[in-house]
């Protein structure tokens, strides 16, 4: 759907930063497995200053653009970043040379290294420059008394889902693990119940993918209730994109940052209680703050387990977290949790 630009639609954001690698699916561990039709120092967030006559709003335009695969690209053109609103224009472009050029509905112009310059017609103008918008949670270090499920120093704390089988997750550089793509999920030795969890995810740059093939895993907690981890950069945020308790509640807000940049996950959780007759007295509930910035979830009630738990009964005492492999390689760090009475 394309939007007109309204003035109403703007607003004031904070800067923050971003990081990105280049030239393929992970700067480190997995390599590309074919060419990327994707330029990843151009994908990302930009912010600038908007341009009327020669008169500068007050607001600041901010955009996403999305790699697409095949040296396309979306770009979503918002009041602001970390909100649910609807984009102020969605308009699209195509790569040649190292730069992106636009021609889509009245808007033109192109973004490059140098900067992105746009307008529509002799209405309205921009210009922008990529920013770096990190998480402040990212690289949290566990408190006294936390227990630390993986600080790069080895797999101690976990097995593999598949029985018997070795753990098949590899190790690379900088403290951080990846899953190798079908060969299995991770789950923690030690069972769980309430807590307070901290970890950090990195997804690849899958620019032909869509859906959920698009850099899918998901965190089980009590190997039950998923929460979802998935590229959804840039999307409406669905009940199955990251950020979202799989299938069962929306991100209140996208928060997911671009493939290939750290992200944080900072989670408080309650099980479901159940009387002695195992009658279930409560609902699980979680609160999720993505990046560091907003929360996604807000003590909010689990009703049964999700996804490929489903069909399961609902835990009624501690279980092991699962880090899920679903066939895309996803790389997690500095995980770490604090038991809750």
């Amino acid at each position: 759907m394309r939007h007109r630009i309204t003035r109403a639609c703007m607003a004031n954001i904070c800067l923050a930063m971003m990081l990105f690698a280049a030239g393929a699916v992970f700067a480190s561990g997995s390599a590309s497995p074919g060419p990327l039709e994707a330029n990843p120092r151009l994908i990302g967030d930009w912010q600038g200053e908007w341009t009327s006559g020669e008169s500068k709003l007050t607001s600041a335009p901010v955009a996403q653009v999305i790699a697409l695969g095949g040296w396309k690209y979306q770009i979503n053109i918002l009041p602001a970043f970390d909100m649910r609103c609807p984009p102020i224009a969605v308009i699209e472009g195509e790569e040649k040379n190292g730069k992106i050029r636009i021609d889509d509905d009245g808007w033109k112009g192109t973004i490059s290294a140098n900067g992105f310059k746009a307008s529509q017609g002799d209405k309205l103008s921009f210009e922008m420059t990529r920013v770096t918008r990190l998480s402040p949670t990212l690289g949290a270090k566990p408190p006294k008394g936390a227990i630390v499920l993986y600080d790069g120093s080895g797999f101690d704390q976990w097995n593999s889902s598949g029985p018997g089988k070795p753990v098949s997750w590899k190790q690379l550089d900088g403290g951080a693990m990846e899953n190798v793509p079908k060969k299995g999920s991770l789950v923690t030795k030690k069972k769980f119940s309430d807590m307070k969890l901290h970890l950090e995810f990195r997804l690849p740059l899958l620019p032909e993918a869509r859906g959920q093939g698009r850099g899918n895993s998901g965190v089980y907690i009590m190997t039950s209730y998923e929460l979802q981890i998935l590229d959804s950069y840039g999307l409406p945020g669905l009940y199955n994109d990251c950020g979202a308790i799989y299938k069962q509640s929306a991100p209140y807000v996208n928060m997911c940052a671009p493939p290939l940049q750290w992200q944080t996950y900072d989670v408080t959780f309650y099980a479901a209680k159940f009387d002695k007759k195992g009658n279930k007295t409560a609902n699980a509930r979680i609160t999720v703050l993505h990046n560091g910035r907003v929360f996604v979830q807000k003590d909010h009630p689990i009703p049964t387990p999700t996804g490929a738990a489903a069909k399961r009964p609902e835990p009624q005492q501690p279980s092991p977290i699962l880090l899920q492999d679903h066939g895309n390689p996803v790389q997690y760090r500095n995980i770490w949790l604090i038991e809750l009475d």
